[in-house]
């Protein structure tokens, strides 16, 4: 008498243990003649797994859309970034929140990845191999004066924590550097562009990123924890790589832009998100980090095809930026914020002082007046995307968590009071100094 075995597959986390399942099932369908194994079972598993996948992924995508777009909405009828908000809902709704969400990590990691190159890269468009050089002269000194007066209290803030000098090292890059992304934003929203103090705000924005493009790859090296002798060859490599970048970006500019250049949107956009992506995995590839290769090419970018460029994929940048600022409140636990809010804030009033000290120096030296000196230190106080990146990294190196949770809330608190003091002191300018109007 033949007996039937009915075996009842569920919930299977990969192809990879199908695979093995029906390599299991098979060897003893071999040795055992009442045992049939049936393949067209295993194949229908296998196809139903993977639609109910896609559909999880459409949907996730879908609702993760709609969010932000309501989050956008919200945030431009208060006029402020929609950088911290985009950080909350993370919170809320990643592991720890109030209501988690089973998010597809590969898919919010994928895209926020291409959302902070896409960033990087548009913000390198909105430089010019000249003016980075003119930065490079005119500018230095108010370059060095920022970073010496907001490196030091990220740096100092995470010693006194007993986090140590590496956790210490990446907090200070993130009290340092300014938000390009929404600086840049912001300037062209409120028609600020041709203010007296937004030259010197560019200046500080163009020297901070160029450091970052020394030290992030520094960080990287320092982070692998490999032998002196073996980090000084990585450090000289990136170093190398970093300036091979700058020279070919300096000096055939101009020819990457006539190769890009055709009367095709898609044809433009299909080039540069391919060169953007090969520069960005070959600068990784090196111990550079991606977003610095992004943005090196689009400063290679310059004239009538950067512009063009930049209207292009500016959608695609927004919608991926989103995505990298949802996936680093993800990220972190909520439940650690609370013991670091009051260090956080802390922090971002004295890295606000400071910034104010930088930006009214370096205004001041390009000759604007009182108020445009204190309104270009209020915008650089704002801090969002590489201060963001700077703690992820920590994190990704299993660094103390709570250098994530600090980041995080010190971000949420100057992406919000950077903006709003630049515009407060609008209103200001003419009860405390009698300066012949600027433009708004």
């Amino acid at each position: 008498m033949r007996v039937s075995y009915c075996v009842k597959l569920s919930s299977l986390e990969s192809h990879y243990s199908l695979d093995l399942i029906r390599n299991i099932l098979q060897i003893y369908s071999s040795w055992n003649d009442d045992f049939k194994y049936n393949s067209e079972l295993v194949l229908q598993i296998r196809t139903n797994d993977m639609e109910n996948g896609i559909s999880l992924i459409l949907i996730e995508l879908g609702v993760v859309i709609i969010a932000l777009a309501l989050l956008d909405r919200f945030a431009r009828r208060l006029g402020i970034s929609a950088i911290p908000l985009y950080l909350l809902v993370g919170l809320a709704f990643g592991n720890g929140g109030i209501l988690p969400l089973n998010f597809s990590e590969s898919f919010i990691q994928v895209g926020s990845q291409i959302g902070v190159l896409l960033l990087l890269f548009t913000l390198g468009l909105e430089y010019t191999g000249k003016q980075l050089s003119d930065s490079l002269r005119s500018g230095l000194p108010d370059g060095i004066a920022d970073f010496l007066l907001n490196f030091p209290p990220g740096f100092l803030a995470g010693l006194m924590l007993g986090w140590g000098p590496l956790a210490a090292w990446l907090m200070g890059g993130v009290t340092y550097i300014s938000s390009s992304g929404i600086i840049a934003r912001l300037l062209d929203e409120k028609g600020w562009m041709a203010n007296s103090e937004t030259r010197s705000v560019i200046c500080i924005l163009v020297i901070e990123d160029l450091i970052m493009a020394l030290y992030l790859p520094l960080t990287i090296v320092l982070l692998a924890g490999s032998s002196p002798a073996t980090a000084t060859i990585n450090i000289l490599i990136a170093l190398a790589v970093v300036g091979l970048l700058f020279f070919i970006a300096l000096r055939y500019g101009n020819s990457i832009g006539k190769l890009i250049t055709h009367a095709s949107d898609e044809v433009v956009l299909f080039s540069v998100l391919g060169l953007v992506l090969l520069v960005a995995g070959a600068a990784q590839y090196f111990g550079i980090s991606a977003p610095i290769g992004a943005f090196l090419i689009g400063v290679a970018l310059m004239g009538p095809i950067a512009e063009r460029t930049r209207k292009i994929i500016g959608p695609m940048r927004d919608l991926f930026a989103a995505f990298f600022f949802l996936f680093s409140g993800l990220q972190i636990n909520p439940a650690i914020i609370p013991p670091v809010m009051l260090p956080a804030i802390v922090l971002g009033l004295v890295t606000t002082l400071t910034k104010l000290i930088s930006g009214w120096w370096s205004a001041r030296r390009a000759g604007a007046d009182r108020q445009s000196c204190i309104r270009a230190g209020s915008i650089l106080a704002t801090h969002g995307e590489f201060s963001v990146l700077i703690a992820d990294l920590g994190l990704a190196a299993g660094l103390n968590p709570q250098l994530g949770a600090l980041a995080i809330a010190y971000v949420l608190f100057l992406s919000i009071l950077g903006p709003i003091l630049a515009q407060v002191i609008r209103p200001l300018r003419f009860h405390t100094k009698k300066d012949a109007p600027q433009q708004p």
